[in-house]
């Protein structure tokens, strides 16, 4: 079956249409990947990675610079960043810089983000450089303790509200207090007698003083209590000459 005039041309233009979308394609993914502009090379060392991949994009001052090269397990606790940047961003970032891993979005790919740094030096990154790295939070060990507060928060609810059920229900002494009419009229009943006994003292107390005053003025005791006075002053009069005798003595 020999081929028309008409589906050549539509061979042809389909052709180049696919050749067009692959070119743009390679295009568009090599800009993004910075394949076609000037770069040049840094990297970090992080303790955790965080689900960041090869190819990631690097951010910087909210704009995409670069795509994360590789990722290298260096130790047991060390993993090596290799960053790709573009050139137009070197004179930005200062040897300084820090880098940090993110997220693009609130459930998005990784990324890795660049702050421009110049706090001790103004000395610009050079290719190669290693930039200090932020070691992401363990998200994982969050949520964990996390969990832990909600599951004893729920323990102490629920120890709570059964305290309160069994106080409600009139178990316990409070619960009996709180429910029984007769055991908080008894307490109030107790509580008006004591302030009433504390009352009765108080007034005893001011009736004796009164009349101990009475008394040290009744002629027929008056001599008793002068006695009482004059052996005090006697006894401080021997001690104060105690004293004075023993300073002379030091002297």
């Amino acid at each position: 079956m020999k081929t028309t005039a008409s589906q050549k041309i539509k061979i042809g233009l389909f052709t180049v249409f696919g050749l067009l979308v692959l070119v743009s394609a390679v295009f568009l993914l090599g800009n993004q990947k910075s394949l076609f502009n000037s770069t040049f090379d840094v990297y970090g060392t992080f303790k955790n990675v965080n689900g960041l991949q090869v190819g990631n994009n690097v951010r910087f001052a909210g704009i995409n610079v670069g795509v994360v090269d590789n990722i290298q397990i260096v130790t047991d606790s060390a993993v090596r960043v290799d960053l790709t940047l573009n050139s137009s961003v070197k004179k930005f970032i200062k040897k300084d810089a820090k880098m940090s891993i993110g997220s693009d979005g609130l459930m998005g790919d990784k990324l890795v983000v660049i702050a421009p740094g110049g706090a001790t030096t103004q000395d610009v990154v050079q290719n190669g450089n290693q930039l200090t790295a932020v070691n992401p939070l363990d998200v994982d060990r969050i949520i964990s303790k996390l969990t832990g507060i909600a599951d004893n928060a729920g323990t102490l609810i629920q120890n709570l509200s059964d305290i309160t059920g069994k106080v409600n229900s009139g178990k316990g002494s409070l619960g009996r207090l709180l429910n029984n009419d007769r055991m908080a009229n008894d307490l109030d009943a107790t509580v008006k007698q004591a302030k009433s006994t504390m009352a009765n003292v108080h007034q005893t107390t001011t009736t004796l003083n009164q009349d101990l005053t009475a008394a040290q003025h009744n002629f027929l005791l008056k001599g008793f209590f002068n006695k009482k006075k004059r052996a005090a002053k006697a006894k401080q009069d021997s001690i104060a000459k105690a004293q004075a005798a023993a300073g002379q003595t030091q002297k």
